[in-house]
């Protein structure tokens, strides 16, 4: 990667931020306004880029986004495909039916629950039929969806374990519904829980639409351009998959965007093992970095009010950003937040002639904020009188407020005590205090630190995992684990790593305490390169 010529995009919630880079180098960078589409903003900050950067198109080896599209769309009931549900696995499942619990305009969104079904099959924890699968039912379920879905998922008890009956069930529906329509099975999503992995499934299903005229648009806007080259999406885990990939797996990219801001705070600082604060206007996202990779959370993941066993990053989100309100009387605050200014800071600040103070203000009235960043329009303050008036107990007080809430965010997100490093990186990390606080041994503010986000999706490693259950009583224990190895690193290559690149990540292995015998399941992460 020492000379090859990367662009990379991080979607947030105001800001599309943009970096060109060659090797480590970083020749150009932007911040665009998201657009209310998401795409037209990655491509004004895409045209950004070319304009400053005057590179030969044909040389960009590499271009990819952390996206919030799919987490968008799920959020805001927006353009998501009806879907098609099959469980199978009755008759041991029919007690809690399907889309059980989810917030009822989602479930209108993706069709009510008109082509919902459970059908007799699924697998036992060996590997033996409950009952046959039932494939008459199937069709006939399929062709009632004709014409009237977009998208199918199908889940089966213990398919990971045994994938045989959602396969079977799969080819039923191609060949009912032709190549139009989306299937997503559960066993290549999710683990052995059935309804966080059929709520996974469905939700992944109902944004495969979304993602494909994402990735669709993107391409043509990168063709427009003469850039011929690799497009890529970040994964929850920080590491990239190519975007076709990203297209039958859009789940893996909800939280793109916070794992994209750990890869390029490890990228710009070196430090692999710490915390990662990433400050933004409204927003302060914490997480915690374990061997140069965002810590998975260990609890369910929930996704638009669903709950799902999606590997996500382990963040903590606080309200605290530049744009944060400081409530006042006289000489004493009452309240930092949670309301902000957002992107209307330029308008609203003190620092800018107008009436509400910020976190934004006490950072300039501290000195902590002295300099323009080339990446904004706007200067750090239009108006520094306002800024001079302010009480200097208010200021000191407001001042240790912020510290002590950045302090007590890393404080939680430990597993144990003593000190560790923190990197500081987001468009409002320097509105937020970076000296003595408590609980670190130091405190990095890399370069381009306003634009972490982005650098860390073009890091260029491919990530991706295989989770099987085997039974150690009847295969060797070395056995089993090569064998997910196998299909991880047969994953990555699929996710677009080059085949001899692989490196393994980790290795976990759980025990089914409740099972007869010596069942666990054996996940193995991986990650591979982009370019040899």
């Amino acid at each position: 990667m020492s000379e090859q010529i990367r662009i990379g995009f991080d979607v947030g919630g105001t800001f599309t931020d943009g970096v060109l880079m060659k090797g480590k180098q970083v020749i150009s960078k932007t911040k665009s306004l998201t657009t209310e589409d998401i795409t037209t903003g990655i491509i004004n900050a895409l045209d950004t880029l070319l304009e400053q950067s005057n590179i030969d198109h044909s040389k960009i080896e590499m271009v990819s986004l952390g996206t919030t599209h799919t987490t968008n769309a799920i959020i805001e009931r927006r353009k998501l495909d009806r879907v098609g549900v099959f469980r199978i696995g009755a008759p041991a499942t029919t007690a809690i039916p399907p889309m059980t619990g989810w917030p009822e305009d989602l479930v209108a969104a993706l069709g009510e629950k008109e082509h919902v079904h459970i059908i007799r099959g699924g697998s036992e924890y060996n590997g033996k039929d409950i009952v046959p699968l039932d494939e008459k039912a199937i069709m006939d379920a399929t062709k009632a969806m004709k014409g009237k879905v977009g998208s199918v998922a199908i889940t089966g008890v213990f398919s990971p374990i045994i994938s045989k009956h959602e396969d079977r069930a799969a080819e039923i529906v191609r060949e009912y519904l032709g190549e139009e329509v989306f299937i997503t099975q559960s066993h290549k999503i999710a683990s052995i829980s059935l309804l966080e992995r059929e709520n996974s499934t469905i939700l992944n299903a109902s944004v495969k639409s979304v993602m494909k005229r994402a990735v669709e648009a993107f391409k043509t806007a990168v063709a427009d351009r003469n850039i011929n080259t690799k497009l890529f999406v970040v994964q929850n885990d920080g590491s990239v998959m190519n975007a076709d990939h990203a297209v039958e797996y859009p789940i893996f990219t909800v939280a793109s965007g916070p794992a994209a801001s750990v890869r390029g705070a490890v990228y710009l600082s070196g430090i692999e093992n710490g915390a990662v604060v990433d400050v933004g206007g409204t927003s302060t996202d914490v997480a915690y970095i374990v061997n140069g990779f965002p810590r998975e959370s260990s609890i369910t993941v929930n996704i638009g009010g669903v709950k799902t066993n999606v590997r996500c990053p382990d963040l903590l989100s606080i309200a605290l950003g530049g744009g944060t309100i400081i409530k006042s009387q006289q000489d004493k605050v009452t309240g930092l937040g949670p309301e902000s200014v957002g992107y209307n800071l330029v308008k609203l600040g003190k620092s800018f002639g107008g009436p509400i103070l910020t976190v934004h203000d006490i950072a300039v009235a501290t000195g902590r904020l002295s300099r323009k960043l080339d990446i904004f329009d706007t200067n750090y303050v239009t108006h520094p009188g306002a800024i001079e008036a302010l009480s200097p107990a208010l200021v000191r007080e407001a001042n240790a407020r912020i510290k002590e809430r950045v302090e007590i965010a890393i404080d939680q997100m430990k597993t144990e005590s003593g000190s560790i490093p923190a990197i500081f990186i987001g468009g409002g990390a320097l509105a937020v205090p970076q000296q003595d606080i408590e609980g670190t041994t130091e405190v990095v503010l890399p370069n381009h630190f306003e634009v972490g986000g982005a650098i860390g999706t073009t890091i260029a490693e491919i990530g991706a995992s295989a989770e099987m259950a085997v039974d150690l009583a009847v295969e060797n224990r070395n056995d089993a684990i090569d064998r997910v190895v196998a299909q991880a690193k047969k994953n990555v290559q699929n996710a677009g790593a080059i085949a001899g690149t692989e490196e393994i990540i980790d290795v976990e292995e759980i025990p089914f305490a409740y099972m007869p015998g010596k069942k666990q399941k054996v996940r193995v992460r991986v990650k591979g390169k982009v370019f040899a």
